[in-house]
C-alpha cells in the first residue's frame, strides 16, 4: 500500500535525538513520498536539508500566521530572504514544492494589529506562489471568513490545500468552490471529532490528501503520543470507513492526488 503524507514536520526538535532512523522505518512502513513543512525562514531552510538526503521527500517554504515577526519591517526582510531562498533553490533542486505553511491563526493571537500583519504576510506569500508558479498549503484556525475572503481577492493560480482542515462545513464548502484540496490529519479518528464523518463525505475523494501534522496531532489509537508518519495508514482507515471503501484504494487516490497537487512525478 502506497501511502503520501502530504505534511509532516521531520525538522521538528521533537525528532532530534532519533530523526535518521524514525525516517528509515517510516518509509519501510510504506510511506513511499512525505513532504516536509516549514513554518519560518529558518525551518524551511532546516525542512530542505532535510528532504534533500532522500530522493522520496519534499518540502515546502513559508512563514506561518503563528512565526511572523514583531514589526512589518522585519516581515519584510524576512519576506525577501524567503524569497531569495526559495528562487535560488528552485534553480538547483525540485525539492520544494510549495509555498507553505502560510495563512492565518486568530486563536492566539487577539491583537487587531499583529492579526492585519498575518493579512499582509498571507497575501504576500500568494504573490509569491504565483510569481515561482507554486501551490499553496493554508494553515487557518479561528480565521475562517477572513481566510476565505482573501483567497477569493487574491487568486493562487495553482490553488494548494488546506493542511490539517479544520471540520466546519463552510470552510469546507467554500474551499472546494474554489478549487482547492482538503487535506485531513489526526483529529478526524479523534472520539470527540462530532462532525468528522459529515465533513469526510462532504469532500469528494478526488480532492483529499491525508497527512499527520507530525509530530502533532497523533491519531487514535495513538493520540498523546509523539506522532510520526506510519500513523497516516490510520487517516485513510478511517476515510474508508466513512466513504465505504478499502483503505488501498483511498491511500492511492490520495496518493496520486497529492502527486498532481505538489508536480511529482
Amino acid at each position: 500500500m502506497q501511502l503520501f503524507d502530504s505534511h509532516a514536520h521531520y525538522n521538528d526538535e521533537k525528532f532530534d535525538e532519533d530523526r535518521e532512523k524514525i525516517i528509515e522505518e517510516i518509509h519501510e512502513a510504506g510511506v513511499e513520498k512525505l513532504v516536509v513543512a516549514g513554518y519560518s525562514l529558518a525551518s524551511s531552510i532546516s525542512a530542505l536539508e532535510i528532504a534533500k538526503q532522500y530522493e522520496w521527500m519534499y518540502t515546502i517554504s513559508g512563514i506561518s500566521p503563528n512565526d511572523i515577526p514583531e514589526t512589518d519591517i522585519d516581515l519584510e526582510k524576512q519576506l525577501i530572504n524567503l524569497h531569495d531562498f526559495i528562487e535560488k533553490n528552485l534553480k538547483t533542486n525540485n525539492k520544494i514544492v510549495a509555498i507553505g505553511e502560510i495563512g492565518l491563526d486568530y486563536y492566539w493571537e487577539k491583537d487587531e494589529e499583529r492579526r492585519k500583519l498575518q493579512q499582509i504576510a498571507f497575501i504576500k506569500q500568494i504573490n509569491m506562489a504565483n510569481e515561482f508558479e507554486l501551490p499553496i498549503v493554508i494553515h487557518t484556525r479561528e480565521a475562517v471568513m477572513d481566510t476565505l475572503e482573501i483567497l477569493k481577492k487574491h487568486t493562487v493560480l495553482k490553488r494548494g490545500v488546506f493542511h490539517c482542515c479544520p471540520l466546519n462545513r463552510e470552510l469546507v464548502k467554500e474551499a472546494l468552490k474554489l478549487g482547492y484540496y482538503i487535506s485531513f490529519a489526526g483529529p478526524i479518528t479523534f472520539k470527540n471529532s462530532k462532525n468528522a464523518n459529515e465533513i469526510i463525505e462532504l469532500v469528494p475523494i478526488d480532492r483529499m490528501l491525508i497527512e499527520t501534522d507530525s509530530p502533532y496531532l497523533a491519531p487514535e489509537p495513538n493520540r498523546g503520543k509523539r506522532n510520526d508518519s506510519r500513523n497516516v495508514r490510520f487517516i485513510a482507515e478511517k476515510i474508508a470507513s466513512v466513504k465505504e471503501m478499502l483503505v488501498e484504494e483511498i491511500a492511492k487516490i490520495t496518493f496520486e492526488n497529492a502527486c498532481d497537487l505538489f508536480n511529482i512525478e
